[in-house]
């Protein structure tokens, strides 16, 4: 990823917190002799260093990606930028972005006790609270046909790379400009970009 030495996330706490708020990712690798991409929930394991999900059987992706290096990208916040908020009309349009790249090697999992444990850490991340749903409810017969429907693995991370392009290249009085913009915008991805700017001009304070 291009990313400019005064946008790169350099804290990996940070890049780590990107990851778990946006872990629906897209992962990359090369199926055939071509590259293939496959969206689908990742989960991150700080202690391991390892990202773990699953693809469905009948995706052809899984079955050449054993020890292949692959990318994962995972997309934050972001937001159209434009030159009309600026003091000047002197100016261009832009994006406002965070994205985090991982790379890292893949290993297939056929354990069926860590293939179990792993989709009950799916449920729990993203089933609402007090919703009732439990995998442990579900017919022993329904769970078997599912994990007989699914190839798990795990990326074993080799570098992680992160970026955030927060208009952090303009100055000061711009960045608040562009900030009160988005803050009057009713959608969460303005909102998201308005808040981290607030928070990277503060720290720099």
């Amino acid at each position: 990823m291009y990313i400019p030495k005064h946008f790169a996330i350099s804290d990996v706490d940070l890049a780590y917190q990107v990851i778990e708020e946006n872990s629906f990712a897209t992962l990359v690798s090369m199926h055939q002799g071509e590259l293939f991409a496959t969206h689908l929930p990742l989960l991150l394991d700080r202690e391991k260093m390892c990202l773990y999900g699953h693809f469905a059987r009948s995706n052809p992706q899984w079955k050449d990606i054993q020890q292949q290096k692959v990318l994962a990208m995972f997309h934050g916040p972001h937001s159209y930028i434009s030159p009309s908020w600026y003091e000047t009309n002197q100016a261009v349009p832009t994006w406002n972005y965070v994205a985090v790249h991982v790379y890292g090697n893949v290993e297939l999992i056929d354990d069926e006790g860590a293939v179990m444990k792993s989709l009950h850490e799916m449920v729990e991340k993203y089933e609402a609270p007090g919703s009732g749903y439990q995998l442990s409810e579900v017919d022993r017969r329904l769970f078997s046909n599912m994990i007989n429907g699914i190839q798990a693995f795990e990326i074993h991370i080799e570098r992680i790379e992160g970026k955030a392009k927060l208009s952090q290249n303009h100055p000061v009085h711009r960045q608040e400009r562009i900030i009160k913009q988005l803050e009057q915008m009713p959608f969460e991805n303005e909102n998201r970009i308005a808040s981290l700017m607030k928070k990277k001009l503060k720290n720099k304070e």
